[in-house]
């Protein structure tokens, strides 16, 4: 089969310039002069019968057509480059996994020991971000989302729900005489008591949200920071509760009810389509689904 392709260096330096915005950038990148990546792109465009660049004073913007041509080059070497990694075989390298603060310090860090030691030869780089990434234009393999798990261009597997229960430390239950009805939360701060959530639960919990009784408790606009104001005693919190169940199991937080509010989130695992069958991709995303399967069992036997 006989392929009709540019030069493959020039679509090289058009990548890195589209993804960079650049010239000079895309040139240090791939270890040549600003005037031999100019070139290649000239030698592209003269192929192409078009141009892929609006030149301008300080910066490039990619014309029409090369805005067609740009994530299917992306695709393209990011294809390649799993398929050489495939090649040599294993999970090997650097796994990028991006995901929320809450998850990363209430479940990756509980577990990803035991991902760790069955991977020696794998690294796994999280950051903590509440931002969806690109993952056409940005270093991340893999991303652990609240939603509903649809994402053009993404393949996402569920995880488990993101439902919500107030917690809080037994000392600080005990210190107003216990929390026995959804009422004698008014009876401790709460955190980030603006949180739509708390109405949510008060409702599913059959009562009315009251804001006029409520302490306030520290607003640290984060589940995580929530998290460690309730085992500090200093208010009671709303939390996920498949994320705190180690908490909960230890005693070091309590869940004073079973009732538990929803948006109808939950947790996803997601990443590129093209990308599923790539060693350190699949290996991380089946032993999340592993670690987690308990979780989904417990579901559905209660649906």
């Amino acid at each position: 089969m006989s392929w009709e392709l540019p030069p493959l260096g020039a679509i090289r330096v058009f990548e890195a310039a589209a993804r960079l915005g650049s010239f000079t950038k895309a040139a240090e990148e791939l270890g040549m002069t600003q005037s031999a990546a100019s070139y290649q792109i000239k030698v592209l465009e003269e192929r192409a019968g078009t141009p892929l660049f609006i030149r301008k004073t300080r910066h490039i913007a990619l014309t029409e057509a090369g805005q067609q041509l740009a994530p299917h080059a992306s695709d393209a070497f990011s294809a390649l480059a799993d398929a050489w990694v495939a090649t040599k075989g294993g999970a090997t390298g650097v796994l990028s996994v991006t995901t929320m603060e809450t998850f990363a310090t209430n479940w990756l860090a509980v577990w990803l020991g035991t991902f760790q030691l069955m991977h020696p030869d794998l690294a796994v780089k999280v950051n903590t971000s509440p931002r969806l990434v690109d993952f056409t234009r940005e270093d991340m393999d893999i991303g652990i989302r609240t939603g509903t798990g649809n994402w053009p261009g993404l393949t996402a597997h569920y995880l488990f729900k993101a439902d919500y229960t107030p917690m809080l430390s037994p000392r600080l239950a005990e210190s107003v005489g216990g929390i026995r009805r959804p009422e004698d939360l008014y009876k401790v701060p709460l955190c980030c008591a603006d949180d739509p959530w708390w109405k949510i639960w008060f409702e599913a919990a059959g009562r009315s949200f009251e804001p006029d009784r409520v302490i306030a408790g520290p607003m640290l606009g984060s589940q995580a920071y929530d998290a460690m104001a309730a085992l500090t005693d200093r208010g009671a919190a709303i939390l996920t509760r498949n994320i705190y169940s180690a908490l909960l199991a230890k005693g070091q937080l309590i869940q004073p009810f079973e009732v538990l509010g929803s948006d109808g989130d939950g947790y996803w695992l997601a990443h590129l389509e093209s990308r599923r069958n790539v060693p350190k991709i699949k290996a991380f995303r089946d032993w999340v689904l592993a670690q987690t399967a308990e979780i989904r069992a417990q579901e559905e036997r209660q649906t």
